[in-house]
């Protein structure tokens, strides 16, 4: 019952798939469940990709498959119950953005398949056991968001080489955020910068995040991969480019809202993935055997 799949992929890992449903009890019209840890404005070109993945593989939104959708608009305190109502439609899969809402999806069902479109870092906030074994009921795509968090420094000391000060807007209700910034903490003595940490447990935290970092004058900012910061990327955006503040981001979205730049991952093109694992989990008759499988993909940056 616990096939293995492991592809590798730069800036995307795809998870092993486990735990996959059973076709017994499959609908005549499969329910998707959509679990967002954002909000629906904030990832709709994502929705789009998601979306036309379907319907690259032949399904109809509304007749050949129905779609569930529900979003927590950046509260990640509303996820247990959103997942919850999903659980009670009875949906075959849980499709999931951010890691934030795979954890409340994975807390409330051991046995409807979770499809994580985007996670930051699956195995160090505890969503799988490992990559090669990770047990439970996810699978999905990973974006990496430990991993490339360093990176984000270091391009931001190439533009700002003066700068001594890095603030971090920091989101302790995302497992991932904290590993992020242990990541960052770990570059920052060789590129001489000293990080300024500032807690945002949601939008109301923001005006105070952005009084202490200019007080502190910050001589740059580094935005974490975080659902929460990008419902709000607009507002982020406009406050750097108001106090003169270089900043670098997680995704190209962040720059279209007005940022300077950008280095992350093509978040349409995971969510246009995550359909293909949709499609392969509704067609399995019984549990496959997986192999290992690797290919490469670069990250993306925009400036």
């Amino acid at each position: 019952m616990k096939p293995k799949i492991l592809v590798y992929a730069l800036p995307a890992l795809v998870l092993a798939a486990i735990h996959l449903a059973h076709a017994q009890q499959a609908k005549k019209v499969p329910q998707i469940g959509f679990l967002g840890a954002a909000s629906a404005t904030s990832q709709a070109s994502r929705l789009d990709a998601f979306r036309q993945g379907l319907r690259d593989l032949g399904y109809v939104e509304g007749k050949s498959i129905i779609i569930e959708y529900r979003d927590a608009e950046g509260k990640f305190e509303r996820l247990p119950k959103l997942a919850a109502e999903l659980v009670g439609l009875k949906v075959d899969i849980i499709v999931t953005q951010g890691s934030p809402a795979a954890e409340a999806a994975k807390k409330t069902t051991s046995t409807i398949p979770i499809v994580m479109a985007t996670g930051g870092d699956a195995v160090g906030s505890g969503l799988v056991a490992s990559l090669a074994r990770p047990g439970g009921n996810i699978t999905g795509l990973s974006t990496l968001a430990t991993d490339l968090a360093a990176k984000r420094l270091e391009l931001l000391k190439e533009v700002v080489p003066k700068a001594s000060l890095v603030a971090i807007p920091l989101n302790p209700a995302n497992a991932t955020n904290p590993l992020q910034l242990k990541e960052i903490k770990a570059a920052a003595p060789a590129l001489g910068v000293i990080l300024l940490s500032v807690e945002v447990k949601g939008a109301d935290d923001l005006e105070t995040a952005f009084t202490v970092i200019r007080k502190n004058r910050a001589g740059g900012i580094i935005v974490l991969s975080d659902p929460m910061f990008g419902t709000h990327r607009r507002r982020i955006a406009e406050f750097t480019v108001k106090s003169r503040l270089l900043a670098i981001y997680p995704g190209p979205e962040f720059v279209d809202a007005g940022g300077l730049m950008s280095y992350g991952n093509n978040f349409d093109d995971l969510f246009r993935r995550a359909a293909t694992y949709v499609d392969k989990i509704l067609k399995v008759p019984s549990p496959p055997t997986f192999r290992w499988s690797s290919r490469k993909s670069s990250s993306s940056s925009s400036i």
